[in-house]
């Protein structure tokens, strides 16, 4: 799986990300803000605070992190099943 790179907070709680395989693009979050742990965003500030964390994450502080595949599938729009060919075998029912 590619390895995010680079983040940027971008205007509209959007991120902009670019990973290891050389796929950038943007990621709209406006949907978390105030939800949660989420409600930290609302200081515009802390959104701003984003950064790759040591194990790859997405981060904003210990509490807030997003799974950097997950956003690297909502970027391609591919499935899971496109990345790891052996999620189709799990899925498909055995005669």
């Amino acid at each position: 799986m590619p390895r995010p790179l680079e983040v940027k907070a971008l205007d509209n709680y959007r991120l902009w990300l670019r990973y290891s395989d050389g796929t950038e693009g943007i990621v709209d979050l406006s949907d978390l803000v105030g939800k949660g742990v989420f409600a930290l965003w609302n200081d515009r500030a802390e959104f701003q605070k984003v950064h790759i964390g040591p194990s790859g994450e997405i981060a904003w502080s210990e509490e807030i992190d997003l799974c950097p595949d997950a956003l690297y599938l909502k970027i391609t729009g591919k499935r899971p099943e496109e990345l790891f060919p052996k999620l189709r075998e799990l899925s498909v029912p055995h005669a």
